[in-house]
């Protein structure tokens, strides 16, 4: 189908291509022209960069270890491998392919696939904003930590200090030390957090000085990164993706020097079968794979639009794949070999050492172990590094993909105002952020981390799978790649993106659902009201997709059934919008049939 436009410069506003058929007997392939007003990529490199940088994140280094040897160890490589290849990798795909054939961002990309669904858009931008109020936070964390490691001796390597408690012991370079269930290292007694000065969420404390001012430097470097689209932003990825590369080989060459690194070894990969029998490994491997690679976050859609047409979006796909699962497995040895020297240090086992997950492991276990080592201050140093980097690309990617959306749907009042746009929303997510910068901010961001963003991004992932596979037709999605690639996916691609890829979202969702984990951190319990309060953020991101749907069935003339058809059947809806006049009479639709063109109203086609 192809639509008479009597206004073609509507479409080139979008910056969306145009679309036309070619009239064969067999099936139509789209034939596609981009416009020259979107921003391309200066390279090919700055968008691979630009992926794995944003796939590559802090989740990597500290959650892929602990979940994998919680979950039994080597055995859960075995469906950590399978989820990824027909659930993880399907749909990372199905993502690159999207952005870069219909070169538009995550709202706007609903009116050419299935218009009923545009509130997936709308619910990505307002998850990608929730995560932007606490990921950056971590970064600012990991700034002072850097900061705080320009000295000789780094601050959380004694007992000396007037906050110290008497449960603190010191272990550094001693024998014959005795750690009990309520010792505390030098790390936990004085650390970034400071969270034993709050009092739950009840009582967070006030705004610390010093992290605000860390988290201002990181939005400075994100708006100036940003400020000018991918043509920036795709420089600073050379430095934000390849350093920690450096950063982990280092560091995995010194944690398998020390003594008793074996032990962190075998902890994290040897094999318990018996896991594989129990249902929640099979979801945390799911689970994991999704939030590693990052479909579903409109991330990939927002960079692959910047894409030539014909870029090889498939191999795209399965390198960036690999590189991110394979930086996960790394990054265990790295963690690991460290904690088994602790282990070894403290004469305790490894699943004691490790009992704390998420930030703990980052800003207190890690960094106490490193002022163990021979040169620590360098080995500090270059570690914070590596979180800054690692955060700060991720950061690139959450915040262009509302950009990206933004400036597409409104191109009348953004297109021209790209700085001016960035700048308010580096405002808009530094406010949302003060609240983690308090003494009880950790107790914040993991709260936002569960609900702004757990399982409100996988509904989002499944529903987004199904209106691409079932609504807009696999076949048609399956011919806008041929058009792009040359050939048509092969069959195992179709049949992940129609049946085995939303299944594998819907596991996570039942599961998560039927045995919901208690919320903890560091031993706080969260009570009953934060939970609902959880529930509310979750709720208020997801809500807008039937919002949406209700809107677009109540304001679109006709039966319910014909407004079905007409935002679901024919891809016509957003050039119908765009016109003056809402008498659908007045507009005509070609079709091409392989033996020339007929025209008839669209009332009678519907």
């Amino acid at each position: 189908l192809s639509f008479k436009v009597s206004e073609e410069s509507t479409a080139a506003a979008h910056g969306s291509p145009k679309l036309g058929y070619t009239n064969t007997n067999s099936a139509p392939v789209p034939v596609m022209t981009q416009t020259d007003s979107r921003d391309k990529w200066s390279k090919k490199m700055d968008f691979l960069l630009s992926v794995i940088g944003f796939a590559v994140d802090l989740g990597n280094v500290w959650r892929f270890p602990y979940i994998c040897y919680q979950n039994g160890g080597g055995a859960f490589l075995i469906p950590y491998i399978l989820m990824a290849i027909f659930g993880g990798v399907p749909l990372f795909y199905m993502e690159l392919a999207l952005g870069q054939f219909h070169r538009t961002g995550a709202i706007s990309i609903w009116k050419h696939i299935c218009p009923i669904f545009k509130g997936i858009g709308y619910s990505i931008c307002i998850i990608a904003l929730y995560v932007s109020f606490y990921y950056n936070t971590i970064i600012a964390w990991a700034l002072f930590y850097f900061y705080s490691s320009f000295s000789t001796t780094l601050p959380w390597t004694n007992c000396d200090n007037a906050w110290n408690t008497p449960d603190c012991t010191n272990y550094f370079g001693r024998d014959n030390v005795t750690w009990t269930n309520s010792s505390k290292s030098p790390a936990e007694e004085r650390n970034v957090l400071e969270i034993h000065r709050a009092d739950g969420l009840r009582d967070v404390g006030g705004v610390r000085w010093q992290l605000m001012l860390c988290l201002f430097l990181i939005f400075t470097i994100v708006y100036f990164s940003l400020w000018k689209g991918v043509k920036t932003s795709g420089k600073v990825v050379w430095v934000t993706a390849t350093l920690p590369y450096v950063v982990l080989l280092i560091l995995l060459v010194r944690g398998a020097t020390l003594p008793g690194a074996w032990r962190g070894v075998v902890f994290y990969l040897k094999p318990q079968w018996s896991k594989l029998l129990e249902t929640s490994v099979w979801v945390d491997a799911a689970a994991q794979i999704f939030f590693s690679l990052g479909p579903g976050f409109g991330v990939l859609l927002a960079l692959s639009s910047y894409n030539p047409f014909t870029n090889n979006c498939y191999r795209d796909a399965i390198v960036t794949s690999l590189v991110n699962c394979l930086t996960s497995l790394v990054s265990g040895f790295v963690i690991f070999t460290v904690l088994g020297h602790m282990a070894e240090m403290r004469n305790m086992e490894v699943a004691d050492v490790a009992r704390d997950k998420g930030p703990s492991l980052l800003f207190i276990t890690y960094p106490e172990a490193i002022a163990n080592m021979r040169g620590s201050t360098f080995f500090a140093i270059i570690f914070f590094v590596m979180m800054i980097t690692l955060g700060l690309d991720s950061t690139f990617g959450g915040l262009e993909a509302i950009i990206t959306a933004v400036l597409d749907e409104y191109p009348d009042t953004f297109a021209h105002r790209r700085e001016l746009f960035v700048l308010l929303l580096v405002i808009v997510c530094f406010l949302g952020s003060l609240s983690t910068l308090t003494h009880g901010g950790a107790y914040v961001v993991k709260l936002l981390e569960e609900f702004g963003v757990g399982s409100s991004i996988i509904a989002v992932g499944f529903l987004e799978a199904i209106a691409v596979s079932w609504f807009y037709g696999i076949n048609r999605f399956s011919n806008d790649i041929k058009s792009m690639l040359g050939s048509a996916p092969g069959m195992f691609w179709k049949v992940c993106w129609v049946v085995i890829s939303p299944a594998f979202l819907a596991y996570i969702i039942v599961s998560s659902l039927v045995r919901p984990q208690p919320l903890t951190l560091f031993e706080y319990k969260y009570p009953d009201w934060s939970i609902m309060v959880g529930y509310m953020v979750g709720l208020s991101s997801f809500m807008w997709i039937p919002i949406y749907m209700v809107y677009k069935l109540v304001w679109t003339p006709g039966s319910l059934k014909q407004v079905w058809r007409i935002n679901n059947d024919l891809q016509s809806i957003d050039f119908i919008r765009q016109q003056p006049t809402t008498n659908y009479q007045a507009h005509w639709l070609e079709v091409g049939d392989g033996r020339g063109s007929v025209q008839e109203p669209l009332e009678t086609r519907r």
